[in-house]
């Protein structure tokens, strides 16, 4: 079998984890569930899949010394970082990892990972992914799907057709939809959360991109070509790079091929969305509270506190997240987490680096 090459996707800003999660510190380089980072954690399971060689992470600019800590942190001394000049959304990242897969084999295997989700069951993910490099080998362009718990109006959904080895052809793929029709797909029992996990042959998705997103293959290539390795970082040529036009994996490719094939999963996969997502996968105390470093709840129920450098003390809350950190200080109700990116601080820095995940 042909090398796995993991490559993990890691600009997001993660603006609803605000105000722990910034543009200077994004929540994939924070520990928030498990033992250390969730760049951390995809790496490590990312390099357990069969096969699994030197992994790629694809940042931005701004990130590379993170990622160079968090890949030593999981034992990857020479896990290549592809550096962004700018954000240029999913597909340009996925070309990036293909191109350099490529370069060692066009017919390496790449598992395209989001690096800010949690997955509470790894060996069952890992067995998934297992199956997807299969269906890949044959030329699949391979998507994973999640096995819905509920209707959910933040992902997009995918719907399996006929089966195609361990897994199954693609139907169709479904935009992020409202709750009545989250609902109807639930009740049909055959659709499945869209992750953003990916498999696919290097050569069969740049192959794909040129037929089906022409302007980003190109764009993609040239900067990539143009670009400089020094040690274990590749740059990309920052004037060639803005030409690549700004398109999901989904839109570019996924939905337009007719290689896409379906490998379901259920692993307990969270992708830690807002802090209400957080507190559902964190361990609480028998009066449902989530209470983080120096953090006390009295008369309270169904809390999420997380204290930084100096004590937090929530009385008589009910459903409530309280976040202390040095950025600002955030108190609101579970079920309006994901306003919280409406109101974030204004990053301090130049917004620099890779699309959200």
């Amino acid at each position: 079998m042909a090398a796995v090459r993991p490559a993990i996707l890691c600009g997001g800003i993660g603006s609803r984890l605000w105000p722990l999660s910034s543009d200077r510190r994004p929540k994939q380089f924070h520990a928030l569930a498990g033992e250390g980072s969730l760049l951390r954690q995809t790496i490590e399971r990312g390099m357990a899949i069969r096969g699994a060689r030197r992994p790629i992470v694809v940042t931005g600019a701004a990130y590379g010394d993170l990622v160079r800590d968090e890949a030593i942190a999981a034992g990857q001394l020479d896990a290549l970082a592809i550096l962004e000049p700018e954000r240029r959304n999913t597909a340009a990242s996925a070309a990036l990892a293909a191109l350099a897969a490529a370069e060692d084999d066009p017919d390496s295997i790449v598992v395209l990972l989001p690096s800010d989700h949690h997955v509470a069951d790894a060996p069952a993910f890992i067995a998934a992914i297992d199956e997807a490099c299969d269906l890949a080998a044959e030329g699949f362009i391979v998507v994973l799907g999640i096995e819905p718990d509920g209707p959910n109006t933040g992902f997009g959904y995918v719907r399996r057709g006929e089966p195609a080895g361990a897994g199954f052809r693609v139907a169709a793929f479904v935009e992020k939809p409202d709750l009545e029709k989250a609902r109807r797909l639930l009740e049909a029992g055959d659709c499945y959360w869209n992750a953003g996990v990916y498999v696919f042959r290097a050569s069969v998705f740049l192959d794909e991109l040129k037929a089906h997103a022409p302007d980003t293959e190109r764009a993609v290539r040239a900067a990539w070509r143009a670009g400089r390795t020094d040690g274990t970082t590749r740059q990309v040529d920052a004037a060639l790079w803005h030409a690549a036009p700004n398109l999901s994996v989904d839109h570019a490719v996924a939905e337009k091929t007719r290689r896409a094939a379906l490998v379901p999963v259920s692993a307990g996969w969270n992708d830690v969305g807002n802090w209400a997502a957080l507190r559902d996968i964190a361990a609480a105390d028998a009066d449902g509270n989530v209470l983080i470093g120096a953090a006390r709840a009295s008369r309270s129920h169904g809390c999420y506190v997380r204290a930084g450098s100096r004590p937090v003390v929530v009385i008589g809350g009910e459903d409530l997240i309280v976040v202390d950190s040095p950025d600002g200080v955030l108190v609101v109700r579970r079920d309006l987490a994901q306003s919280v990116k409406d109101f974030a601080a204004a990053p301090a820095g130049p917004a620099k680096g890779a699309p959200e995940a």
